[in-house]
């Protein structure tokens, strides 16, 4: 008597179109991860082996070993350039993540005004940062400004002449583009909650600012962490704006690294420095979304309604 084999499981309809599914998203991803390699990759090993030479952006590359690296890590300008850097970015953080929340869970709220209001919160983020630094160059002027023009003698002082003064100046003008930005983030998170939970601490007497620290401010804390990297690594890139409005001064008052960068590598023509300048704002910017990703605590790709 001849013993049959079992017959071999036979794969569902669901389980064929999901495999299929993963392998033409794989497909997809290809492009992506080519460009990614072509515009990030070479391009930052290119930046690496070039602080290893001693260039001028025209003539002929010579070896320099680690001679760029000494130069800079000794030089007290990087130090200071350093501190610039993170004080911008404490700043701009300071001052944009409360204001982008609330904005952002005022606009989430259902209003007839709120899709009028999220176009012009979003008008800001479309100008140039150029234009906008030319803009209020000239409205801050102390001679020819807003202020003197119409003879407020606080508006009238030289803001772009003074340390402190340039520094604020600069982060609320940075403040200004990027709020509308983050306030859409956080307008979208706080769609995502459910309205059980608000109407449930309803029912038990809570009200709007008990319902805020309670209910929505714990639901966004993936979003916070969201908003607060694309802040701190954007700041890292500050370029033109600081080199339109302040030139990084008075003195080095506002010199940040990205324009220390480009003033030692396009007006010094010491691309070899430039390029270790460079690569230390790569390993910073990559120190602090690690960092911040750690302070999340779990795996910021969860759905920030797990658990509830």
């Amino acid at each position: 008597m001849t013993t049959l084999a079992p017959p071999a499981p036979r794969r569902t309809a669901e389980q064929t179109s999901t495999g299929g599914r993963g392998g033409s998203v794989a497909w997809l991803a290809v492009p992506a991860f080519l460009m990614f390699i072509a515009f990030a990759i070479i391009p930052l090993i290119g930046v690496l082996v070039l602080s290893f030479t001693q260039w001028d952006g025209i003539g002929d590359i010579h070896a320099a070993g680690f001679d760029s690296w000494r130069t800079v890590l000794k030089d007290p300008g990087l130090v200071h350039a350093l501190w610039i850097t993170f004080l911008i970015m404490a700043l701009s953080w300071a001052f944009q993540t409360p204001l982008s929340l609330l904005i952002g869970v005022y606009l989430a709220r259902q209003n007839r005004y709120r899709e009028i209001l999220a176009v012009i919160y979003f008008v800001p983020l479309l100008l140039s940062s150029a234009a906008l630094a030319i803009t209020y160059k000239s409205l801050l002027d102390p001679n020819f400004g807003l202020g003197a023009g119409l003879g407020i003698p606080l508006l009238a002082q030289d803001w772009l002449g003074r340390d402190n003064l340039a520094l604020g100046v600069l982060v609320f003008v940075v403040s200004w583009q990027f709020i509308p930005f983050h306030s859409l983030i956080y307008q979208s998170g706080v769609r995502q909650i459910p309205t059980a939970m608000y109407e449930a601490s309803e029912i038990d007497g809570a009200g709007r600012v008990r319902q805020f620290f309670s209910i929505t401010l714990p639901q966004l804390k993936y979003t916070v962490i969201t908003s607060s990297t694309l802040m701190v690594v954007g700041s890292l890139t500050f370029f033109d704006l600081i080199f339109v409005l302040t030139a990084g001064g008075p003195g080095d008052a506002t010199r940040a690294l990205a324009l220390d960068m480009y003033k030692r590598g396009f007006q010094a023509n010491l691309m070899g420095p430039a390029s270790v300048i460079a690569v230390i704002l790569v390993l910073v910017g990559l120190g602090l979304a690690l960092l911040l990703r750690r302070l999340g605590g779990r795996d910021a790709t969860e759905s920030q309604m797990e658990g509830v």
